[in-house]
This record gives structure tokens, sequence and C-alpha cells, in this order.
């Protein structure tokens, strides 16, 4: 009787979490289509690459699948682990789930693919994670290297997808000789794609190298289309806790490549910026280490003088309006050579060594973005071989 219990529950869960939209429509993830994938994966042994935003409604996918009597075997975890806790750029470490006991094992720091020996006892691959939209977001990376795994092993994936909530098409289009984990592939900064069209860009453009092709099955989201807002329900990652964060993500992660602080460490990541040396700002903070975001924060314990832009529209796509404002502050405060302090870090972000070079030239934002304008005007015909779902003619997705 418990079982029994247990399994209608799952399956009230399960039909009882459709979220309207501003269309009137129900919108319904891939994991919550499970109509749609349970026949697949009844009687198979499944490998899950998922972390926190892999839910039903209240429920982790790893759950409602056990109490649906499909239990995995293995549970593979990306940047930030499997809860979530990780800060960026720690080790996770491998493990179990407290609550399955199903094995963990990390696809983070030196272990970023899956290798044969993990693959050997699975049937199908399921992944299910939560992407924002931005190139130098690590998980579509993670995917990458999943996807390159199961061609070479010969196992098929399945990947629930999941709306954009950043869904622009803007910035450089990254380079040869710029491939890192923060950028594997020669899309823009905002790619303007969920992540199950991009599985199927990289099937079809070959970028899985050596002529390698996924066996992809994608279950698509319904009742979503391009241009959509969409509120995530769970944090995509410790420094990302809200919608405005995400918003400001792609316009502030360049960031990460100079002093330049961006609320690391503060209760306000990535919705304030600032620096010790940027004294004429009217905002400060002081970044300290913080449990689960950040434990040694970019200038950890030092007064930040900047922007706090927790009320500020964000910007409709990919702006260099900030790090343009910060750089001129260092150049005012007679440290202009020390902006781009991890120099090389900030062009893999952006793709190119073109942005940081304009920048030191002196160019203003249109005259920086001049130089990109032709490629992305060819990624955006390339992405329409791919699109999985429709654009409305005055889309705001940037095309």
């Amino acid at each position: 009787m418990k079982h029994l219990c247990t399994y209608l529950l799952a399956w009230i869960w399960i039909f009882g979490l459709a979220v309207t939209t501003a269309y009137g429509e129900d919108l319904r993830t891939g994991a919550d289509r499970t109509e749609a994938y349970l026949p697949l994966l009844k009687g198979k042994r499944i490998t899950l690459v998922v972390n926190q935003t892999s839910r039903i409604g209240e429920t982790h996918l790893l759950d409602t699948l056990c109490a649906l009597g499909i239990r995995p075997v293995q549970i593979l975890a990306p940047e930030h682990g499997f809860r979530g806790t990780a800060d960026a750029g720690e080790t996770v470490r491998n493990g179990k789930d407290a609550r399955t006991g199903v094995p963990i094992y990390s696809l983070y720091g030196k272990n970023k693919k899956p290798q044969p020996e993990q693959l050997q006892r699975t049937d199908w691959v399921v992944f299910d994670i939560q992407d924002v939209g931005a190139r130098f977001y690590t998980y579509i990376s993670t995917l990458y290297y999943v996807m390159q795994a199961c061609a070479e092993q010969h196992k098929p994936l399945l990947l629930l997808d999941r709306p954009n909530p950043c869904d622009y098409i803007d910035g450089p289009v990254l380079k040869n000789g710029y491939k890192s984990f923060v950028g594997m592939f020669p899309i823009p900064v905002l790619h303007g794609c969920t992540i199950g069209e991009l599985a199927g860009m990289m099937n079809g453009e070959g970028w899985l190298g050596n002529g390698l092709r996924c066996e992809l099955t994608v279950v698509p989201v319904s009742g979503w289309q391009h241009g959509q807002p969409y509120s995530l329900p769970v944090k995509p990652s410790p420094n990302l806790p809200n919608d405005q964060a995400i918003a400001l993500y792609p316009s502030l992660c360049p960031f990460e490549g100079t002093p330049v602080s961006v609320g690391r460490g503060t209760a306000n990541p990535f919705q304030v910026v600032g620096s010790p040396v940027t004294r004429d700002f009217p905002y400060s903070f002081v970044p300290k280490p913080t449990a689960g975001s950040d434990k040694n924060p970019l200038q950890n314990g030092k007064t930040c003088y900047g922007l706090d832009l927790r009320q500020t529209t964000p910007p409709a796509g990919f702006s260099l309006e900030y790090v343009l404002r910060f750089y001129q502050a260092y150049r005012k405060a007679g440290q202009g050579d020390k902006f781009f302090s991890r120099s090389r870090f900030f062009d893999l972000l952006m793709g190119t060594d073109q942005v940081r070079l304009d920048i030191l030239k002196g160019k203003d934002e249109t005259g920086i973005r001049s130089a990109w304008q032709a490629d992305l005007d060819k990624y955006r015909t390339l992405r329409k071989k791919y699109l999985l779902y429709p654009e409305p003619a005055s889309s705001v997705s940037g095309q």
C-alpha cells in the first residue's frame, strides 16, 4: 500500500505541474512531459546528467524516476555539483546521493568528460539541466563532452529541454584559437537557443569532432516560443539567485577577467559591481566568504565602489556599457594598465581578443560591435536550421 501511494503521488506531481504562460498556454518543460519519455526508459539502465535544476515541480527528477520504478545506475554532476552548492571553478567530489544511494560522479575538475567505463553499464544517458543562454555558462560545455562520449561509446542520449531565459542573439562569435571550457564552439555570447537546439546544432555542424554524431532524442518544451519570458523556478547556480542576476550575467561576466568584483561574496552577486580603485562611483560593498556561493571572493574584505544594479533594467542582449565605464574609471585613477589583469581569460570569455584590443584603442561600443556583425548575421542563418520552437515576427530574440 505504501508503494502504491508513492506511485500515485508521483503521478499527481507530474501531471499537476503545468505553468500558465502569458500566451494562455500551459508551459511544460521536457522533464514535465513524462508521457513522452518514460516508455523509453522502462526496464533500462539509466545514467542521469543532472543538477538542482532537474526538477518536475518541487521534486527532483531522480526522486520522481525512483518513485516510478526507474532507478538510475549513476548520476554525473556538472560544475557546482548535484545539489548546486559548489563554488564556480571548485572541484566537485564523487559520492552518493543521501536520499537514494545512487552513486554520483563529477563532470567537473579533471574529469569533464564521461569515461568509457562510466558508460559501459548504461542503456540511456538522460540530460536535464537548465541553461541560461550564455556561451560561457559551462553547462553547455558539459553537454558537449557528454554528447561526444555518447557518440564514442554508441550510447543514446535523451535530452529533456527547458526554455532559454536570456533568449537573445548578440555578442562576438567565438574564433579559432579561443576554445575552452567557457566556450567550446563558434556561437555568440548570447546564442538564442535552448539547450536542445544547441545539441542539434553540435550534431548537425560536426562540432563533436572526428565525424562523431550522437544518437540524440530531444523532448521539447510545450507551450513556449522564442522571445517568451521565462522565470527560472530554481536558481541555476549559487551566484545567479534571481531573474535580475540571470539577465545581467551575460554583460557582467566579462569582469571576471578584470579586478572588478561582480558581487561574489555578497548577498547580491551579478547585481552589484565595483572595485577598490573606482572611488568615484556612488555605491559600495565588501565581498566576504559566503558558504555555498564563494569561499574566496575577488577583492575579499576590501571596500568596492561601483554600481547597484538591482533595480536597473537589464540590457536587451549583450552590452559592453559596464565594462567600458569601469575601464574609463580605471584610466581616470591612473590604473588603466591594470584593468585587464587576466587578459587571456577575458579573451576566452569573449571568444576573441578583438574586444579587449578595441577597448585599449579607445573605441566606443558601436565601433567594437561593428567588428562582429557579419559573423553574427551568418550565425543567425545557421541557427534557423536547428530551431525547435516558433519565433514571432516581432521576436525579442535579436532577429
